[in-house]
């Protein structure tokens, strides 16, 4: 099992965020749901390990709704994720928020695997967005196990109640 702990972003981060999601999403910025996110200017959360940065989350908070934007492990199946995911579910209650939710593409069956056993429900379709992202950087046309890759799955936990 590994040893990690969970700490928020500070201001020393900016570069090995912007780094790590060029190196983890194939370019500095995030693009979802027709939106470009730098996620080195989100608030967010890191997992060390020692002096290791072995995960990282990041979300932005809007009208009472926390959207995760990224969320990668490098220890999968360590419980780095559900770590970062406690961190951000108690950051979005203490602001108030009664909403966390996210976006997937229909080729991540390990993501969506991971987040429907952690509470979030499958919400919306939003097809042939990835065609946005296509636009602004390199996306395959074939996903994971040779699935096509073209939409955009939302998932969402209404903070405050208890996980089916």
């Amino acid at each position: 099992m590994s040893d990690f702990r969970i700490r928020p972003v500070d201001s020393d981060d900016g570069d090995w965020i912007a780094q790590f999601i060029d190196e983890r999403w194939g370019a500095e910025f995030i693009a979802a749901h027709y939106e470009v996110f730098h996620c080195r200017d989100l608030p967010g959360f890191v997992a060390t390990e020692g002096e290791e940065k072995v995960g990282l989350l990041t979300y932005k908070i809007v009208a009472g709704d926390c959207e995760i934007v990224s969320l990668d492990s490098l220890q999968p199946c360590m419980g780095v994720g559900t770590g970062l995911i406690d961190a951000v579910k108690t950051a979005a209650a203490e602001s108030g928020c009664k909403r966390l939710w996210l976006v997937t593409t229909n080729d991540n069956m390990n993501a969506l695997r991971f987040y429907q056993k952690r509470g979030f429900v499958l919400v919306k379709i939003n097809r042939n967005a990835i065609e946005f992202a296509r636009n602004l950087k390199a996306v395959p046309l074939i996903g994971a196990e040779g699935i096509p890759l073209r939409d955009e799955i939302e998932l969402e936990m209404i903070l405050g109640e208890a996980a089916c």
